[in-house]
């Protein structure tokens, strides 16, 4: 329940200027990547093993992200992995233009706790910030939270954006939920108001009828992980007329699409790569350890049962990985060359996906590769580096590799 409302009034906002952020630039795609803050090194193949997470490493990432072209990155979320939210303040510290796309979870955050966290640094890095809302399973007992059923989740998360939404925008809010309540609550300092920007734009992610519901109503932008272009169409279709059926109070759902790029060169080194790498995941599968709540998410069993359908979908979606180990946005991914990937990534904009987060391994090399091959292909903008006339075109599918 959303409990009582405060009148607005013209309180003093913060009106510095911010970096161009997606939720006021809606006439080009905005293109972030990822950065891994994880406790083991590896990560999905990523080579650096030495201090790979300690601020230097990272911030290497981050200066990098700035110097080649992407508006920022996501930082992800779990229990026993840096904090995200100190990773994305450090980071944001040691670069001027980056926007750390920062993973939260309620129950890890109570609302009013997170929208002042989350304004202060807005406020300090002049608008930069954007948030990631993550409702999946977590191992809520080590941070003494509870666990309730799908309904209850999404029913909490609801509540979490409304507050958190509220106290960026209202002068008092006062608000009485079934999970979260708070009495006369103001923040100071604000968020950022940049054009239509008036707070940081909110992601969410989710498969469900339950997760599909919060988008439609109180998300900024719903973020699919690799599903085919018809899949995503269908989803698109269903939270607009969600979205309208359930009277939706803010400005239009964007959409974005969070997936594993694999450019290289040529298609058919690309496709030598992304099979190596299959092999090499399918080596270690016997042994592979998964976290207990892995294949519980609608949106991952979504994504492994494309596997059925074929190892390659519409021109280049591989689905072999998720049958040996991939999960998450690394259980699909587009493969080919920059012209290749660029022309499948534009097909998915033609559906209305406006927000990419993309990424590959070994990560470092691979924000300067891409973004000197792929992300000029996308904007338009500039001429793409090296393998720029390669493959355009033509077809390739893999061939066996094992």
């Amino acid at each position: 329940m959303s409990g009582e409302r405060s009148p607005v009034a013209a309180a003093p906002r913060d009106t510095l200027a911010p970096p161009t952020s997606p939720a006021e630039r809606t006439d080009r795609p905005t293109f972030l990547w990822y950065i891994p803050n994880q406790v083991e090194p590896g990560h999905r193949g990523d080579d650096v093993v030495k201090q790979h997470n300690s601020l230097d490493t990272l911030t290497g990432h981050a200066q990098a992200v700035e110097r080649h072209g992407w508006s920022g990155a996501l930082i992800g979320t779990g229990w026993s992995r840096p904090d995200t939210f100190t990773v994305a303040t450090a980071l944001a510290s040691r670069t001027t233009t980056f926007q750390p796309l920062i993973a939260i979870r309620p129950g890890y955050w109570r609302p009013a706790n997170f929208a002042a966290a989350a304004a202060t640094l807005d406020h300090l890095t002049r608008g930069r910030v954007l948030v990631n809302i993550v409702s999946g399973k977590d191992n809520l007992a080590a941070y003494g939270d509870t666990d309730g059923d799908q309904a209850a989740r999404y029913a909490r998360t609801r509540e979490f954006i409304q507050i958190v939404r509220r106290l960026w925008t209202d002068d008092t809010v006062t608000y009485r939920g079934a999970h979260f309540s708070v009495t006369d609550s103001a923040l100071a300092p604000r968020p950022v108001v940049s054009g239509e920007r008036r707070h940081p734009p909110l992601y969410f992610g989710g498969a469900s009828a339950a997760a599909e519901e919060v988008a439609a109503t109180e998300a900024d932008v719903q973020l699919f992980w690799g599903e085919p272009l018809d899949g995503v169409a269908e989803r698109i279709e269903r939270l607009k007329q969600l979205s309208e059926r359930l009277g939706r109070e803010h400005a239009p759902l964007e959409f974005g699409l969070r997936i594993t790029t694999v450019v290289r060169d040529t298609t058919e080194q690309a496709w030598a790569d992304a099979e190596a790498k299959v092999a090499q995941l399918a080596q270690r599968a016997g042994g592979l350890e998964r976290h207990p709540h892995w294949q519980t998410a609608v949106g991952q069993r979504r994504l492994l049962d494309l596997a059925a359908r074929g190892d390659v979908l519409d021109d280049n979606l591989y689905t072999a990985p998720g049958r040996y180990g991939g999960g998450g946005a690394g259980t699909t991914w587009l493969v080919g060359s920059a012209e290749d990937v660029a022309r499948s990534l534009r097909r998915y904009e033609s559906l209305g996906v406006t927000h990419f987060v993309l990424s590959d391994t070994p990560y470092l090399p691979e924000i300067e590769r891409q973004g000197t091959q792929l992300l000029p292909l996308l904007r338009g903008d500039a001429v793409a580096g090296p393998g720029r006339h390669a493959d355009v075109g033509r077809a390739f599918r893999p061939g066996s590799f094992i």
